[in-house]
């Protein structure tokens, strides 16, 4: 069966050309289009589409506002447009906003690449929509506000700022599906935690990293599949809702406690043995920039049996051969659970590969990071 798409953009030109793009595929129904935020919520309601393409700043009503009323009145996956530049630091992070009001993932809106380069943008934007349709709608809601952990007095930041809730305008929460419930891990000295996570992980690492403590004993390094736009405006937003400290990884940075490096988008990452950051250009050759597989792989050379992994939510199996590498070396690695992801993909990459110490639902993986890290 096709998947129903509802196209929303105020720009003509733009509905046009994502209608067309989409339509080319046989399994993708394009069954309507709005001009506005207020239009989408009509159109939703009434057209009931798998999927939502809602672009970022529209007259009437912003794409933000439409996704938090679409989540109220009719649950439905959501990939977000938004338009921006290297200053554009702002539109991202109200971008990510949209994310916590239930979209489930995003892509930079490049008119040029639209006219350009189509058959590029139509492999991409058919396969987030075909991945989108196949994700778990469980994980629509918004994450909740989460409780500042216990830090101590010498070493906490300012106080975190609540992330943004939007609890009223949630649907209810749907019955979970049975998890596979991992023992509670005991308690070790880890000299590196690395997260990789995909579809749906800026919500994911959100919900996990305002976990922890500002005085976490190990350094972090996350890997998020996300386009260069976005990456230093998440790790600005990721420091501002956190206790430890977040920021995007530059070459030469160097590892330390209660820190959060996040991969540049457009380039890939490695840890040295000296706890040193290298970045280096994205090798077009890889799907991913950054990839997990290269960041697990590296720090699986440097630190051996002394790193924490966890996978989470996304699509692929982006990943799985790092924490292969990690295993062998003799550390631990983690998987979120089905019930609780996006994207089932590369966690069940792990899952299946049989290479996970243990799975867990997203909301207690921050809790274990924070209770077995010492």
């Amino acid at each position: 069966m096709a998947v129903k798409v509802l196209v929303v953009d105020d720009s003509g030109f733009f509905r046009r050309r994502v209608s067309e793009i989409l339509s080319a595929d046989p399994n993708i129904q394009v069954i309507g289009t709005a001009t506005n935020g207020r239009e989408a919520i009509e159109q939703a309601q009434a057209l009931k589409p798998d999927v939502i393409t809602m672009d970022y700043e529209m007259p009437m009503m912003d794409g933000i506002t439409a996704v938090r009323n679409i989540m109220q009145r009719c649950p439905t996956p959501v990939l977000m447009f938004s338009s921006l530049t290297h200053e554009g630091a702002r539109v991202t992070l109200d971008a990510l906003d949209a994310l916590e009001a239930g979209a489930v993932d995003f892509l930079p809106k490049n008119f040029e690449d639209i006219s350009r380069n189509p058959e590029r943008v139509k492999q991409l934007l058919c396969e987030k929509i075909h991945t989108i349709a196949r994700g778990n709608r469980r994980s629509l809601s918004p994450p909740p506000v989460a409780a500042p952990a216990a830090t101590s007095a010498t070493q906490a930041k300012p106080a975190a700022r609540p992330a943004t809730t939007t609890s009223t305008l949630a649907r209810p929460a749907a019955a979970s599906a049975p998890a596979v419930v991992s023992a509670a891990p005991k308690r070790k000295s880890y000299k590196l935690v690395a997260i990789g996570t995909s579809t749906g992980g800026p919500v994911a690492l959100q919900r996990v990293l305002t976990q922890l403590p500002a005085n976490f004993p190990a350094p972090i390094v996350l890997i998020q599949h996300m386009p260069a736009a976005f990456t230093k405006a998440f790790a600005e937003r990721l420091d501002k809702l956190c206790r430890i400290s977040v920021k995007e990884a530059e070459d030469g940075d160097v590892l330390r406690p209660g820190l959060a490096l996040l991969a540049p988008g457009g380039k890939q990452m490695m840890v040295d043995a000296r706890g040193v950051v290298k970045i280096l250009p994205g090798d077009e050759r890889l799907n991913y920039k950054p990839c997990v597989d290269i960041t697990f792989g590296s720090v699986a050379k440097s630190y051996g049996d002394k790193v924490l992994a966890v996978v989470l939510t996304g699509m692929g199996a982006d990943g799985r051969e790092g924490a292969r590498l990690l295993k062998q070396g003799g550390s631990q690695v983690w998987a979120q659970d089905e019930a609780s992801c996006v994207i089932y993909g590369m966690p069940m990459a792990i899952v299946k590969a049989n290479l996970a110490d243990a799975i867990y639902s997203l909301d207690d993986i921050g809790r274990h990071l924070a209770e077995t890290c010492i």
